[in-house]
């Protein structure tokens, strides 16, 4: 069983109740992609619920703002909501524009601060300075960096070696598969966000390949025959 802390990685209520019956989630993580999926129309009402639900688990909720001021007006706003949150903040905005300024501000008020959307290097080196004495999750998208062709690790591990304070917790984000999770354990990471389907496959470790070989056959059998398919 691996032991790398494990964040949920959704927005559906409902689901975040069945993945909080698993051992390994920790935490839970959102963005208003997975917000505007899962039908949320009302982002205030839909933190505070989550909040209520999950007291005791670290939740980051992010903000949607493109302009600094207002980002960081909504991020004071959002950690009013509830000692267990973290505010997701972009290391740059949609103009490619450095969030670092942001982010030490808030910081230095003692907001905890997840930054997402970290793909290279320099990112890192921008971020990892404006994190201050709060409590702060650095997100690699490693999965993203991977569908580019590029090895994630290089850059999570210099992540893992930049950091000057073990509170500034290290998260390979986007996960493309259940192999991600050990490997991101193998690296030293202290987090990783999963979908409900990685996190229901964790089950699978270890599991005997040549009965897996068996049971995929028979699958594919008994599709074939359910749906009456005939040569």
């Amino acid at each position: 069983m691996v032991k790398i802390s494990i964040y949920c990685d959704s927005a559906d209520i409902n689901e975040m109740h069945n993945m909080a019956l698993h051992p390994q989630v920790k935490g839970y993580t959102t963005n208003p992609t997975l917000c505007r999926k899962a039908g949320v129309t009302n982002y205030r009402a839909f933190a505070q619920r989550a909040i209520n639900s999950f007291p005791d688990y670290p939740l980051s909720l992010e903000v949607f703002a493109d302009d600094f001021d207002e980002m960081e007006k909504q991020a004071r706003e959002i950690a009013s909501w509830g000692a267990n949150v973290f505010v997701k903040i972009p290391a740059v905005n949609t103009k490619g524009v450095s969030a670092a300024p942001v982010i030490s501000r808030l910081t230095q008020a003692g907001i905890k601060v997840n930054v997402t959307a970290i793909m290279c290097q320099a990112q890192i080196d921008d971020v990892l300075p404006s994190l201050g004495l709060a409590p702060a999750i650095v997100s690699i998208f490693a999965g993203r960096i991977a569908d580019t062709g590029r090895n994630p690790v290089g850059v999570v591990n210099y992540a893992l070696g930049s950091r000057t304070r073990t509170y500034h917790e290290i998260l390979w984000a986007s996960p493309r598969q259940v192999l991600d999770v050990y490997t991101a354990e193998g690296c030293g990471c202290d987090i990783i966000t999963c979908t409900p389907e990685i996190i229901g496959k964790l089950k699978l470790e270890g599991k005997n390949l040549l009965e897996y070989s068996r049971q995929t056959a028979k699958m594919f059998y008994d599709d074939a025959k359910a749906a009456g398919y005939s040569i």
